[in-house]
C-alpha cells in the first residue's frame, strides 16, 4: 500500500509524535502511565484526581440517568447548564453572558479548543501565538488546522514571558493568541502586566484571544482574572473551561466555550460536526456543581495548596529545586545535578524514575517544540492532585532515592 496520506501526519508531527521512520509514537502520558502500571510506581504524571468529586454532583448525575436523561441533549447544551455557566461567570467575574447565544457546551475543554482553532484559522498564512511550554494538544490542533505555531518562552523559575519577545511574536499574521492561565504544565499565573499586553497586542493586530481557564478555581494566592474581563477584550475573546478539574470529574468530559455570539456561532458551526453533543446526564450534574456555595470553591483551592506544599517539601528533601506554582495541579522541579556532573535529559530521567524510585513524572520537554527542548532538558512536572497519603509516600520514595 502506498504511503497513507492525510492530516494525521502533520497533526502527529505538530505534537512531536512522529518518529523518524514515519510511525506515530504514543504520547508521553500513555508511555508513563504504562510504566506506572508495569512497575507499581506512584503516578504523579497525568493530571487527574484519585478522589471523587462532591456528592451533590455525583448524585445529580445518578438522578439524571434514573430519570431518563440519556438521549441527545440540545446542540448548544442543556438549558440548565447554559444558565448555570452564565450565572457562574456573573457570580465570580461580573461577566454578563446570554445563555442562549454566548455559550456552547463541548466534549471537554479539548474539543472546545479544537473547534475554535478549526473555526477561526483560514489557511497556512495564519499564525497562532502560544506560550511555551504548552499543553500538548495546542500544537497538535494548530497543525491540524493548517496554521503556523509561534512560541513565546516561559522560563524557569517564574515562567513569565518576556514582553519584548511577546511583542515580536504577535504580528498582523497572528490570527489567534492562545493563552492558558493558570498554566499547564508550569503552574504559573500570568501577571497583570502580561494580561494587559496580550489584550493590547490583540487589538493592535486584530487577533482573537482564545483562553483556556480550566484551572480557574485552582489558584492559590489571588483571585482568577479572566482575560475577557479586561477593557477592550470581550469582543475578541473566547473563554474555555470545564467541570473536570473543578469537580474531579475528568472522565465526564463536560466543557464549554463562551464569548460574543458571532465568535461562539463560528465555533458551533464546526463543533456540531465533531461530537455533535455529549454527556447528557452529566450536564445537569455539572450545573449542580457550578451552583455550589463559595465554601466549596474556596475549599478545593486551599486543599490543593496544602498538597502543593507537601509535594514541594518532599521534592526539596529529595534534592530537587522547585518552582512554586501559583495555580493548577502541577509543580515543576529541576533535576538534581548528578554526582559525576554528567548530562541531564528529562526524558531519560523520567523513564528511569519508576524503577529507580517508584514514582512517575513527566519531562517538561514533552510540552515544548523540538527546537527548544534543550532549554528544558533538566525540568520535570509532578502532579499534586492525589490523596495526601499518596503524596507522602511519593515524597518518601523520592527522598530515599537521594
Amino acid at each position: 500500500m502506498r504511503e497513507l496520506p492525510g492530516a494525521w501526519r502533520r497533526t502527529s508531527a505538530g505534537a512531536g509524535l512522529m518518529a523518524p521512520d514515519g510511525s506515530v509514537r504514543p504520547t508521553i502520558f500513555a508511555e508513563m502511565s504504562a510504566l506506572a502500571a508495569e512497575t507499581g510506581a506512584i503516578n504523579l504524571g497525568q493530571g487527574f484526581s484519585d478522589e471523587d468529586g462532591p456528592d451533590a454532583v455525583l448524585s445529580a448525575a445518578r438522578d439524571a440517568i434514573s430519570n431518563g436523561v440519556n438521549q441527545y441533549p440540545p446542540g448548544r447544551g442543556i438549558p440548565d447548564l447554559l444558565s448555570a455557566i452564565s450565572e457562574h461567570q456573573l457570580r465570580f467575574y461580573g461577566l454578563h453572558l446570554d445563555p442562549a447565544r454566548d455559550i456552547v457546551v463541548t466534549a471537554g475543554a479539548t474539543e472546545a479548543l479544537a473547534a475554535a482553532l478549526l473555526a477561526l484559522i483560514d489557511g497556512p498564512d495564519d499564525e497562532v501565538v502560544v506560550f511555551e511550554p504548552y499543553y500538548d494538544s495546542y500544537a497538535a490542533c494548530v497543525a491540524l488546522a493548517g496554521a503556523r505555531l509561534v512560541t513565546v518562552a516561559l522560563r524557569w523559575p517564574q515562567f513569565q514571558p518576556d514582553l519584548d519577545q511577546l511583542r515580536s511574536a504577535v504580528t498582523d499574521r497572528t490570527r489567534i493568541i492562545l493563552v492558558n492561565d493558570p498554566h499547564n504544565p508550569t503552574g504559573a499565573v500570568l501577571s497583570a502586566e502580561v494580561r494587559d499586553e496580550i489584550v493590547r497586542l490583540a487589538e493592535q493586530h486584530d487577533a482573537v484571544i482564545v483562553t483556556d481557564e480550566v484551572y480557574e478555581h485552582l489558584i492559590f494566592d489571588e483571585p482568577h482574572v479572566p482575560l475577557a474581563t479586561l477593557p477592550g477584550a470581550w469582543d475578541r475573546t473566547l473563554t474555555i473551561s470545564s467541570g473536570g478539574k473543578t469537580f474531579s470529574t475528568t472522565g465526564w468530559k463536560i466543557g464549554w466555550i463562551s464569548g460574543p455570539a458571532p465568535l461562539v456561532d463560528a465555533v458551533l458551526a464546526v463543533k456540531q460536526f465533531l461530537t455533535y453533543v455529549n454527556g447528557a446526564p452529566f450536564q445537569p450534574a455539572i450545573a449542580t456543581g457550578l451552583r455550589l456555595p463559595d465554601e466549596y470553591f474556596e475549599g478545593i483551592a486551599s486543599t490543593l495548596r496544602a498538597k502543593r506544599d507537601l509535594l514541594g517539601e518532599g521534592l526539596r528533601e529529595a534534592g530537587f529545586e522547585v518552582s512554586v506554582p501559583r495555580g493548577s495541579y502541577f509543580t515543576v522541579a529541576r533535576i538534581p545535578e548528578p554526582d559525576d556532573g554528567g548530562h541531564i535529559d528529562a526524558g531519560e530521567f523520567c523513564r528511569a524514575l519508576p524503577a529507580r524510585a517508584g514514582v512517575v513524572a513527566i519531562p517538561l520537554t514533552a510540552f515544548v517544540s523540538t527546537a527548544h527542548r534543550g532549554e528544558y532538558a533538566d525540568l520535570v512536572r509532578f502532579a499534586a492532585c492525589k490523596r495526601v497519603e499518596v503524596l507522602e509516600e511519593a515524597a518518601s520514595r523520592l527522598a530515599a532515592m537521594r
